[in-house]
């Protein structure tokens, strides 16, 4: 599928079915599967042959949808995992152990800062956090001698920074390690990191990628470019015999191409078994055939409404990088010319009183606490996911309390921006 537009590869790759095969990816509903030989069997426990024993570790349903995802961010292997939280902890704990640090945007999803900041803390993996615009000087300077990797989102969940991907891969590549990119919120539809030097890709895609809020799920997609073997003393995991596999090598046996994605399967699947189901993969699937040109309507309707935002007088900022006076405009040209996403932050004048009436009188906005869906849907952190600090407390973590994060669906423009007005009218 390599010659053939992204277009086509939403609809087409992954999966071409024989004569007389079904034309849909098939369900693999089985846990387990059947060989006539313990010989047989045990090649594919030695990773000495390619099949499937137990659903926790591969599935043909999940890997034909990982194909197509591989082959939608332009990389060599790919795997589905049960979230996006599981997918960037895989990613990071794959090459990342008791002893490691990693850089770490500091602009990123919540729930992953958490996941980096306190439960990889506590099983000895350290971070430093950079804030996404700093200067090459302060990127390097975060380095340490036991870094194994960098971290961060081509667009940051929810506050809509844009990641400068060439500078940040710049910086690890200068150190020897991979650059890892959460590219949740523009899909490959809209950037494809690897293009600029990212090594390593993961998603959620529970969000646009699925589409239509029904299954949660995520993804890890491997370049393939990233050469471990040339930086063993940072690997061991992939550069050094894994005695649980009869002493095979990955970097060794499997390749560049090959060697992160089996290592993530072989032992993260097997040891935490966070797969993703057959009916999610399959569901999600459905969701990745349309994935091209749902994205070009979101970025429509989220440009039409951070538009309208920023000239209203009861708005006192609006953060989307597809408005000129966004400080991430130009970036966002660069990585994002077809747009980003269709997820827009903007503050209201009237603080949290102000937050609280303009949620209450949307109709077609439902609130909550979730983004890049068919439907559109809002969030005020103040009175919801953030509603036990103050007021202080929000202003000193970067939340005012009259932040609103809309994620804008296929719906018509028109009659969102009407929804909007009628409930700015009510303040």
């Amino acid at each position: 599928m390599d010659n053939y537009s992204i277009n086509t590869k939403c609809v087409q790759a992954g999966y071409t079915p024989g004569n007389g095969e079904p034309r849909q990816i098939p369900i693999v509903q089985s846990t387990t599967f059947k060989y006539e030989t313990s010989e047989a069997m045990g090649a594919l426990f030695d990773l000495e042959a390619e099949g499937y024993f137990y659903t926790r570790l591969q599935n043909p349903t999940n890997d034909r949808v990982a194909a197509k995802i591989a082959a939608l961010e332009g990389g060599s292997a790919a795997m589905l995992t049960s979230s996006g939280q599981a997918a960037n902890f895989f990613a990071l704990f794959n090459i990342a152990e008791c002893g490691s640090h990693i850089v770490v945007s500091s602009s990123i999803y919540g729930g992953t800062f958490n996941l980096i900041k306190v439960t990889m803390k506590k099983m000895g993996i350290d971070a430093t956090f950079v804030s996404p615009d700093c200067t090459e000087e302060e990127l390097d300077a975060a380095f340490q001698e036991n870094t194994k990797a960098v971290f961060g989102e081509t667009i940051a969940n929810p506050a809509l920074t844009v990641l400068d991907i060439e500078k940040f891969a710049k910086a690890a590549h200068k150190h020897g390690v991979p650059l890892i990119v959460d590219n949740t919120f523009p899909t490959p539809v809209n950037c494809r990191p690897i293009e600029w030097g990212a090594d390593i890709v993961t998603h959620s895609t529970t969000k646009y990628m699925d589409g239509h809020g029904a299954a949660v799920g995520g993804a890890i997609v491997d370049s393939g470019k990233f050469d471990w073997m040339a930086h063993a003393d940072k690997f061991p995991g992939l550069c050094t015999p894994d005695d649980s596999y009869h002493g095979i090598t990955y970097a060794e046996k499997f390749g560049k191409e090959g060697a992160f994605i089996t290592k993530a399967t072989a032992q993260l699947m097997r040891d935490f078994g966070s797969i993703q189901s057959p009916q999610h993969a399959f569901i999600l699937n459905l969701g990745l055939e349309s994935l091209h040109v749902r994205m070009a309507r979101h970025v429509e309707n989220g440009q039409a409404v951070a538009e309208y935002l920023e000239g209203h007088e009861k708005v006192a900022a609006v953060s989307y990088s597809g408005l000129k006076s966004d400080k991430y405009y130009e970036l966002a040209k660069k990585y994002l010319p077809k747009g980003g996403c269709g997820v827009v932050s903007f503050e209201l004048k009237g603080g949290r009183a102000a937050a609280e009436i303009f949620m209450k009188n949307l109709k077609i906005a439902a609130i909550e606490t979730h983004v890049a869906d068919a439907r559109t849907c809002c969030l005020n952190p103040a009175t919801s996911t953030h509603r036990q600090m103050t007021d202080e407390q929000l202003k000193e973590a970067g939340i005012p309390a009259g932040l609103i994060r809309i994620s804008c669906g296929l719906e018509d423009k028109e009659d969102l921006i009407k929804d909007i007005e009628n409930a700015l009218k009510a303040i």
